[in-house]
C-alpha cells in the first residue's frame, strides 16, 4: 500500500482527539444517543424471553462484579457486562439508527460504559467523546461503501467502532489503538440472513457479541498484544476480503476529527425495523385522517421495493411472524398491528401480542405490490400505501414526515418518554422519579465527574 492502512488513520484520530474538539451536534447526539439505548436495554430486560437466557449464562460465568447489568441488579466482569447489556439494546430494535437504516449504538454503548466501570473515574466528557467517536467511525466507514444485500454492516463495521471507542475509555496510545483495531477483525462477522431468515434469536442479540468483542480487543491491545496491522487495506483487508475493494477512501477520511456523522443519527419511535417506519408512518396517518376502523379496510397495500421485499415475503410466514424479532421485521405484521390499534408499542410484540387475532385478521388484508421505485439505495426510502376501504375508496398515504426523520427529530421531551416507559417495562421496574433524574443526568453528562453514576442509577 502507497499510504498507511487505515486503521492507523483511525488510531492518529482517536488518540488524539478531545472533547473540546466536539461540534455542538455530535455531544447532543452522544448524550440523547446514551439515555437512548440504556432505555431499550430496560425494556428488553423485562420483555424479551432470550435474556433470560443470556443472564443465567453471565451468572453462572462468576468473575468479578464490577460491571453493571441493566435490568437486573446483577454486576459482572466488563466483557460479561458488555455482552448483556449489548444483547438487550437491540433486542426491541427501537436503538438509534442513521437515515440508512444502519446502527451504530446497541453495541457500542454497552461496551463502553462496561470499560468505564472497569476502569473508574471516567468522566462524562470523556464518556461523551468515546460514543461520538464511535458513531462517526462507524458512519464513515459504512458510507463509504454501496448498498448490500449480503453482509450485515452493523456487525461486519460495528466492532472496529465499538473497539475504537472502548480503545478511547482505556486511553490506549496510537500503537495500541491501531492493534486494537487489528485484533478486532477476529469479531468481524455476521451476514443479513440474521434479517431475512425467521425463528431465530440471533436478531435480537446480535450486538451482545459485538459489544463483548470490542471490548476484549481494546483489552488485549492494553496488555500488550498486537493486531493486524493492515486490517481494513491489506491484501486480504476487510475492504478487499468482504467488499471487493469497492470503498471510498477518500470520504472515509474527509474531514477526519473535524466532523462527526454521529451527528445525523435518527430516534426511533416504534420498537420495528427501520424501514417499517414510513409505511407505518403512511397507514396510521391514512387511519386519523378517514377516521377508520380496521373493520373498514378491504385491503392494505404497502408498495415495496428490494429489502422491503424480504419484510413482506414469504407472505403467509410473514403474515403470521414466529417470533416477536419476525414480527418486527414483518410489514404485513406491523401495518396490520397499526390498523387495528392505531399506535405501535412494545406490547404488540409480545407472546400475546404475537397471537392476537384480531391484527393476524388484519395482516390477511395487507397486499404487498412490488416496485423498484422504493429499492433501497441509500437513505431508507419514503414509503407509499394504498388502503383500499370497503366501500369501494383507494385512499394513498405517504412516509413524509415520520416521526424521528430527518424531517421531524425527536427532542429531549419525547426521548425522555420513550425512556420513561421503556424503563417502566424493565425486568425490575424502574420508577417515575429515579427515570426522571436520569433523563436529567444524560441532559447534563458533560458535567458528571463519574459518567458511571447514570448506569448505577438504573441497574
Amino acid at each position: 500500500m502507497e499510504s498507511k492502512d487505515l486503521s492507523h488513520e483511525f488510531a492518529s484520530y482517536i488518540s488524539a482527539c478531545r472533547f473540546e474538539d466536539l461540534p455542538a451536534d455530535a455531544i447532543e447526539a452522544a448524550k440523547k444517543s446514551i439515555l437512548d439505548v440504556l432505555g431499550v436495554c430496560l425494556a428488553a430486560s423485562g420483555s424479551v424471553p432470550a435474556i433470560q437466557s443470556v443472564v443465567e449464562i453471565v451468572r453462572e460465568s462468576g468473575g468479578q462484579p464490577e460491571c453493571s447489568i441493566l435490568g437486573f441488579g446483577d454486576r459482572a466482569p466488563p466483557l460479561m457486562a458488555a455482552f448483556a447489556n449489548g444483547a438487550m439494546a437491540h433486542c426491541l430494535d427501537f436503538d438509534d439508527m442513521g437515515p440508512d437504516g444502519n446502527h451504530s449504538s446497541s453495541y457500542l454503548i454497552p461496551a463502553v460504559f462496561a470499560a468505564a466501570e472497569h476502569v473508574g473515574g471516567i468522566s462524562g466528557k470523556q464518556l461523551i467523546s468515546a460514543v461520538a467517536i464511535g458513531q462517526d467511525l462507524f458512519f464513515r466507514t459504512r458510507r463509504s461503501l454501496q448498498q448490500r444485500l449480503d453482509w450485515l454492516v452493523t456487525t461486519v463495521l460495528g466492532v472496529f467502532s465499538a473497539t475504537a471507542a472502548v480503545a478511547y475509555v482505556l486511553r490506549l496510545n496510537k500503537e495500541q489503538v491501531a492493534n486494537a483495531l487489528g485484533i478486532a477483525s477476529l469479531g468481524s462477522c455476521g451476514t443479513l440472513e440474521m434479517r431475512f431468515g425467521t425463528n431465530s434469536d440471533l436478531g435480537e442479540l446480535y450486538a451482545g457479541f459485538v459489544a463483548k468483542s470490542a471490548v476484549l480487543s481494546a483489552w488485549l491491545a492494553q496488555k500488550g498484544v498486537t493486531g493486524t496491522q493492515s486490517v481494513f487495506e491489506g491484501k486480504a483487508g476487510v475492504m478487499n476480503v468482504y467488499f471487493q475493494g469497492e470503498y471510498d477512501r477518500a470520504r472515509i477520511l474527509n474531514g477526519l476529527g473535524s466532523r462527526f456523522e454521529g451527528s445525523t443519527i435518527q430516534y426511533k419511535p416504534w420498537p420495528t425495523c427501520g424501514i417499517s417506519h414510513t409505511y407505518i408512518h403512511a397507514t396510521l396517518e391514512l387511519i386519523r385522517k378517514h377516521e377508520l376502523k380496521a373493520g373498514d379496510i378491504a385491503e392494505i397495500r404497502p408498495y415495496v421495493g428490494d429489502f422491503a421485499q424480504q419484510m413482506s415475503y414469504p407472505l403467509e410466514a410473514r403474515r403470521r411472524p414466529a417470533s416477536a424479532m419476525d414480527a418486527r421485521f414483518s410489514i404485513p405484521f406491523c401495518l396490520a398491528a397499526a390498523a387495528v390499534y392505531g399506535e405501535m408499542r412494545i406490547r404488540q410484540f409480545t407472546a400475546d401480542g404475537l397471537r392476537d387475532e384480531a391484527v393476524l385478521a388484519a395482516a390477511q388484508k395487507v397486499v404487498p405490490v412490488d416496485d423498484p421505485g422504493f429499492d433501497w439505495k441509500g437513505d431508507m426510502p419514503n414509503a407509499r400505501v394504498d388502503i383500499v376501504t370497503k366501500s369501494g375508496a383507494i385512499l394513498t398515504g405517504s412516509g413524509e414526515g415520520t416521526p424521528g426523520g430527518k424531517d421531524r427529530p425527536m427532542d429531549w421531551d419525547l426521548i425522555g418518554r420513550k425512556f420513561s416507559e421503556c424503563a417502566s417495562l424493565a425486568a425490575n421496574p424502574i420508577s417515575a422519579a429515579v427515570s426522571k433524574r436520569a433523563v436529567e443526568m444524560a441532559k447534563s453528562l458533560d458535567q458528571m465527574d463519574d459518567s458511571t453514576e447514570l448506569i448505577k442509577a438504573l441497574a
